[in-house]
């Protein structure tokens, strides 16, 4: 049996259980297979997968217009690289500036947080922090590494979010809210050539343990065809390169591709150190093991 129509103010777009039941909808037609309920209070006519955009939407129908989806939320919804578990956390975050008080809701991660207008933005339809202040709240969850990985993204030289300087400002008047510590030791690392965030990781890992500045993806010059080469880390002084080799390594074409590209490295008399996943797990085996490579091509 298919359940009723809705009435066609109510069709095709999201709606509040209020605003239905004002307008003669039954609750037993609000309760129905074909309508999307996964936010309480909130029911959509057209049932979607519930991805994170999805359920900002909904959630959208149900909060203060002064709201902002925030922190880690508001970070995915941008593009702004987070980490895995982040991702796995079904909760929204979301900001209201204070004095309001946070939002409370299941479903929801709420916060009361200094906020101006400059900080909210529309991003895919719902409104969230801007990237600058998306940068400044990953700085109380996540951890020193993904919080560089994150400002390398919002200033990367092919399409940036923000620039260096923005970024700089806003954490001068950050204060001293949770995280600066971190915003202010992780803006001097960033880098707008970083290419993934393993390589922000891989680069944070170097720097803290001391060892010389690489150069991050620049061009070397293949002397055969002319072609330039961008290794992942360069030491010049060193003649010594570090490729981070992630899974999409793994294919048959670019397995081929890297020998060729590692054998022309080594030829022009480069030693070339590629690296993992697993070694990240391992930072101080790791650097020791740069630092043994980096001193015998002095």
């Amino acid at each position: 049996m298919h359940p009723e129509s809705l009435p066609p103010a109510f069709v095709d777009r999201r709606f509040s259980v209020r605003e239905a039941l004002h307008n003669g909808v039954s609750p037993g037609r609000l309760r129905a297979s074909d309508l999307d309920a996964t936010v309480w209070g909130v029911r959509a006519s057209t049932v979607a997968d519930a991805d994170l955009l999805h359920r900002a939407a909904l959630f959208s129908s149900r909060l203060p217009t002064e709201s902002l989806f925030s922190h880690s939320t508001a970070a995915r919804l941008i593009g702004i690289p987070v980490p895995w578990w982040s991702e796995r956390d079904a909760r929204l975050h979301v900001s209201v500036a204070a004095p309001r008080r946070a939002p409370h809701a299941a479903g929801i991660i709420g916060h009361r947080s200094r906020l101006t207008e400059r900080d909210g933005v529309v991003m895919r339809g719902v409104r969230v922090t801007s990237p600058v202040r998306t940068w400044l709240d990953l700085a109380s969850m996540v951890r020193f590494a993904d919080l560089v990985a994150a400002g390398d993204y919002i200033i990367h030289w092919r399409l940036p979010l923000a620039e260096r300087d923005e970024l700089s400002r806003a954490v001068e008047s950050f204060g001293r809210a949770r995280g600066a510590i971190n915003l202010r030791k992780a803006l001097p690392l960033l880098s707008d050539r970083a290419e993934s965030p393993p390589e922000s990781e891989l680069r944070v890992i170097l720097a803290v343990a001391g060892l010389p500045s690489p150069d991050i993806n620049h061009a070397l010059v293949d002397t055969d065809t002319g072609r330039h080469l961008r290794p992942d880390f360069t030491f010049r002084e060193h003649r010594v390169i570090l490729e981070y080799q992630g899974d999409y390594h793994r294919t048959r074409e670019q397995w081929r591709k890297d020998m060729t590209r590692r054998s022309k490295l080594e030829a022009e008399g480069w030693y070339v150190m590629e690296i993992n996943a697993d070694d990240l797990r391992s930072p101080e085996e790791l650097v020791a093991r740069v630092r043994t490579v980096l001193a015998r091509r002095r």
